[in-house]
């Protein structure tokens, strides 16, 4: 049965930067059943193209250099064009091409953007990030929930 994979990643230790994985560590606690997979990274990797393949639906979560700090942005992910390679960090659309070069199938996805206010902060997050994280949360949590069929 299709799941939905969500992938929070980040540095932690680089202040804001952490944001996304503080939104996947929430969700956690929040989302709990089969139908969902949630994984806290530091960094995207080649590797999980074999979980893209078996998710009906992926969410990426990540900080941003750019944007207004306490917000976040919803962005709709397409698969990089087969031409795409991998280089010290893979990008979500590379993830999605991969999976279905290798697998035949890449989910429905989207990327959740939090822009940042302090990446040189170790081990917390600022103020409006923290507001964010928490919307976001409260978004995904509610939005994931209703859309889970009723068993």
């Amino acid at each position: 049965m299709p799941h939905t994979l969500i992938l929070g990643y980040g540095n932690t230790l680089r202040g804001d930067d952490g944001a996304g994985r503080a939104v996947a560590q929430r969700l956690r606690e929040a989302l709990i059943g089969p139908g969902f997979e949630i994984l806290s990274l530091h960094q995207l990797t080649p590797e999980l193209a074999q979980n893209l393949s078996q998710a009906g639906q992926a969410i990426f979560i990540d900080a941003s250099a750019s944007g207004r700090p306490g917000r976040y942005m919803r962005v709709p992910l397409h698969a990089a064009p087969a031409c795409a390679q991998f280089t010290h960090q893979a990008t979500p659309e590379a993830l999605l091409a991969a999976a279905r070069a290798l697998y035949g199938r890449s989910p429905e996805a989207t990327l959740y953007l939090i822009p940042g206010q302090d990446f040189e902060t170790p081990d917390s997050l600022s103020k409006p990030v923290r507001l964010a994280v928490d919307q976001l949360v409260s978004h995904l949590t509610e939005s994931l929930r209703t859309a889970a069929p009723q068993r």
